[in-house]
C-alpha cells in the first residue's frame, strides 16, 4: 500500500528529468527537477539506508532552483561502487557527480544527516562549489549523541546480520519490524498522517539496498565519522538546519561545529527531529532560499 505524499502536488508542478550516469563505477540514477535554465543548481545527497524519495519534500519547495537527487550507489536502484562503500568511495563518487552535473551558474551541494558527512568528506578532497547546506549534520560522534544506547544498539543490529549466512543476514537487515521501530522513534510529528506516510515512505524504501556488504559498510562509514572531523577544511559559505529533538547529534553540538565552520550560519527548527526533511521541508527550504538570496557575508 503507498500513502499519498501531502508534498505531491507541489512536486509534480515541477519540471521533471530522469538521467542515467556512470560514476566511480556506479551506474547512478539521477532525478532533475526544476527549469533547465535556472541560474543555481542544488545537488542533493540523501542519508544512510534512503534513496531519492526522502528528499523530494524539500526539492518541492524550492521549485525556482534546478534541484538533482541522486540515489547514492548501492542504495535505490543505483548500483554499487567499483570500490568501497566508505566516505572514501562516497567523496569520491561526489566530485564525480557534481562535476557532471554542474550548470553555467552557481553550484550548491546539500546534505542530509549521512549525507553531510559524505559533503564534508568530499570538501576536504577538494569539493569546489559555491555554498553548502547540511540538515540534520552529524555534528559530533554517533555514540555521543542523545540517545547514544539506541547507537549501540543499532551496532549490534548490524554486526550480528555480517556473522550470519548471507540470505539469513540480508533477511534481517529487511526486517520491517525494525524499520518501524525506527520510524516511530524519529518521528516527532504529532500528525497522524503524516505519521502513516513517513512510516509507509520508511516501509517502502528504507530497505532498498543492493546486496549486505553496501549496507553494513556503509552503516560503519555513519558511525565512524562525523562533519566535525572536516570542519576546520571547509572554507565554503555553509548553512546549518538542525533541529530541538535530534535524537543523533544535540544542538550544542551543532553550535560547536557552527564555530569550526568559518563562514557559517545555524538555523534550529523545534518542535521537529532527524527528520527534518519530512517533517518540516517547507521551513528547511525556506532557510535554504534565504540563505541563496543573501549575499556573502549577510547574517
Amino acid at each position: 500500500m503507498i500513502v499519498p505524499s501531502p508534498y505531491a502536488a507541489r512536486l509534480d508542478a515541477i519540471p521533471l528529468e530522469r538521467r542515467t550516469e556512470e560514476l566511480a563505477g556506479s551506474t547512478t540514477e539521477l532525478w532533475v527537477y526544476g527549469p533547465h535554465d535556472a541560474d543555481t543548481t542544488i545537488v542533493l545527497v540523501h542519508g544512510f539506508r534512503g534513496d531519492h524519495h526522502g528528499l523530494e519534500p524539500v526539492v518541492a519547495h524550492l521549485p525556482r532552483y534546478r534541484t538533482i537527487v541522486a540515489d547514492l550507489p548501492g542504495f535505490g536502484v543505483s548500483t554499487p561502487l567499483d570500490a568501497g562503500h566508505d566516505i572514501d568511495g562516497y567523496s569520491a563518487w561526489l566530485l564525480e557527480l557534481v562535476d557532471r552535473v554542474r550548470g553555467p551558474g552557481r553550484t550548491v551541494v546539500l546534505g542530509h544527516s549521512f549525507g553531510s558527512i559524505i559533503v564534508s568528506a568530499a570538501l576536504a578532497r577538494g569539493l569546489d562549489v559555491d555554498d553548502i547546506v547540511l540538515v540534520n549534520p552529524i555534528a559530533a560522534p554517533a555514540l555521543s549523541g542523545p540517545r547514544g544506547i539506541l547507537t549501540r544498539l543499532a551496532v549490534f543490529y548490524y554486526w550480528a546480520p555480517a556473522k550470519m549466512p548471507e540470505r539469513m543476514g540480508f533477511a534481517v537487515l529487511k526486517a520491517p519490524i525494525v524499520t518501524r521501530i525506527m520510524s516511530v522513534t524519529m518521528a516527532k510529528t504529532r500528525s497522524r498522517s503524516l505519521r502513516r506516510w513517513i512510516h509507509n515512505q520508511h516501509d517502502l524504501y528504507f530497505g532498498a539496498f543492493s546486496n549486505r556488504r553496501v549496507v553494513l559498510d556503509a552503516f560503519k562509514a555513519s558511525i565512524s565519522h562525523d562533519v566535525s572531523e572536516y570542519a576546520s577544511a571547509n572554507t565554503t559559505r555553509t548553512l546549518l538546519i538542525a533541529a530541538d529533538r535530534d535524537d543523533i547529534t544535540p544542538v550544542e553540538a551543532q553550535h560547536r561545529l557552527t564555530e569550526k565552520i568559518a563562514d557559517s550560519r545555524l538555523v534550529v527548527l523545534s518542535g521537529v527531529g532527524h527528520l527534518v526533511h519530512y517533517e518540516m521541508p517547507m521551513q528547511a527550504a525556506d532557510a535554504i532560499d534565504q540563505f541563496l538570496r543573501d549575499e556573502p557575508g549577510e547574517r
